[in-house]
């Protein structure tokens, strides 16, 4: 059996002639989400994203064996 967490993460476009800059901004915050869920050992099963308006949407998908 298996146990399985979704972390839903926002970013927002601002204006700017870097086109990265969401990458740029999240990199940090996401590897935060993936060394806590490690701890607790649960590991990265899928990762999905969508953009609506000047957000942009990552879903992290974690599954551990319980």
């Amino acid at each position: 059996m298996k146990d399985y967490k979704v972390e839903a993460l926002i970013y927002y476009t601002k204006l700017t002639f870097d086109s990265e800059h969401i990458v740029k901004e999240s990199k940090e915050e996401i590897q935060e989400h993936l060394d806590a869920y490690a701890s607790k050992g649960y590991r990265l099963a899928s990762t999905s994203s969508t953009s609506f308006g000047a957000a942009v949407y990552i879903y992290l998908y974690f599954e551990k064996d319980i």
